[in-house]
């Protein structure tokens, strides 16, 4: 069975003159170079073409191209460029020897030569070729290494951003209910006398509160997805009328509290819409708790909803302070604030996590607002076909 034999290295020899031709390749195969020759620098560049070598031994006065010539194409071409050439000649001038490194050239011997330096010097080469094509190699490994990182760590600034918004979706959610019960309860204390009677519409309110809490708890450990866009939505035929009356019924402590005058302007031929009730319920109760926390006392809340077209178009609106066009464009994106509220509590999550609600749904939030005139809200959702 015929055995391949195994080289140090593939070199290329280009010179005009045979006998150094003979000389370069017997020294270089007895030392286990393969070797290939070549006697002009046109065929050195079709033999390169061909199969590239490891290192190529080039003369520099030949006919036709000369060596100079021939190392500058190789050395413009981003698959030669790296193959070291050595330069073996005759000319031993000073300029000679700077035009061979200034075309490329790696090293230069001059003719007539030991063959123990040109040993030394093709080993010399050859190592430091290896060193370098082990450099580039691990600069890859490196970059490929450096893009996973960056990855990951994009990937971990995503999930505690996520973390963030959950909490403050946890924070807004439960917050309503108890501030409205806790409302209630001290109204109820303030009363005269030590016996404290709770009407039945009372202890229905705050059945509601808890039994809403209870299900935001429930929600929370029955899924371990913080984005709420990826969240599975229980889709239902909903009455919008039905859902704000018990949103304003578990706020009723607070509007009055803050003397708010409500009005619901719900069309008579409103249709159902196909939705989530507790995901819409946290959408119009952020923006009824906006309204009251960015407003004075004594504003007036309208709650409107008529159909357009296959969709049904809710809005929430009031008659306050209203907002600037420079918050507008950027209210529904992350870490969004009101200005005048770095005294209250919140991250500026809740209109983002509004639009994400509704987007879910297919529909689309925005508002229309100027100051001094109140601001709008608006969304759409999918009505459902009678």
């Amino acid at each position: 069975m015929e055995q391949t034999q195994e080289f140090l290295a593939d070199i290329l020899i280009v010179d005009d003159i045979p006998a150094n031709i003979q000389l370069l390749s017997l020294m270089l195969i007895e030392n286990g170079y393969k070797v290939r020759k070549v006697i002009s620098g046109e065929r050195a560049l079709k033999a390169v073409e061909l199969q590239a070598p490891d290192l190529i031994l080039l003369d520099i006065k030949m006919p036709g191209l000369d060596g100079y010539e021939v190392c500058r194409q190789l050395k413009a071409s981003e698959v030669t460029c790296d193959i070291p050439v050595i330069f073996i000649s005759a000319l031993d001038d000073v300029f000679d020897k700077v035009k061979g490194f200034e075309a490329g050239g790696a090293d230069y011997i001059i003719k007539p030569f030991e063959p123990v330096e040109v040993l030394a010097r093709v080993s010399a080469q050859l190592k430091m070729q290896r060193l370098q094509q082990q450099l580039r190699a691990a600069n890859v490994q490196l970059a490929a290494q450096n893009v996973q990182l960056s990855q990951e760590i994009q990937e971990k600034q995503q999930a505690e951003a996520n973390l963030r918004m959950l909490l403050h979706a946890v924070s807004h959610d439960l917050r309503s209910p108890l501030s409205g019960m806790s409302l209630l309860l001290r109204s109820r204390l303030n009363d005269a006398g030590s016996n404290i009677a709770i009407d039945r519409r009372t202890v229905e309110v705050m059945v509601q509160s808890c039994s809403r809490q209870l299900q935001l708890i429930e929600s929370l450990t029955a899924t371990q997805q913080f984005d709420v866009k990826s969240a599975s939505l229980a889709m239902k035929p909903l009455s919008l009328p039905t859902l704000v009356q018990n949103i304003l019924i578990e706020r009723l402590p607070i509007l009055n509290q803050h003397r708010v005058k409500v009005k619901q302007l719900f069309a008579a031929d409103l249709p159902l819409v196909n939705a989530d009730a507790q995901q819409l319920w946290r959408v119009f109760g952020n923006l009824i708790d906006n309204a009251v926390k960015y407003n004075q006392s004594g504003f007036i809340l309208t709650v409107e909803a008529k159909k357009e077209g296959e969709m049904v178009r809710c809005t929430v609106a009031d008659n306050g302070a209203g907002i600037s066009p420079q918050q507008c464009a950027r209210l529904f994106e992350p870490y969004t604030r009101g200005v005048g509220v770095s005294l209250r509590q919140g991250l500026g999550l809740g209109l983002y996590i509004c639009r994400q609600i509704v987007e879910a749904h297919g529909g689309e939030i925005g508002v229309d607002s100027e100051l001094g005139k109140g601001a709008r809200f608006w969304l759409t959702l999918p009505k459902i076909e009678d």
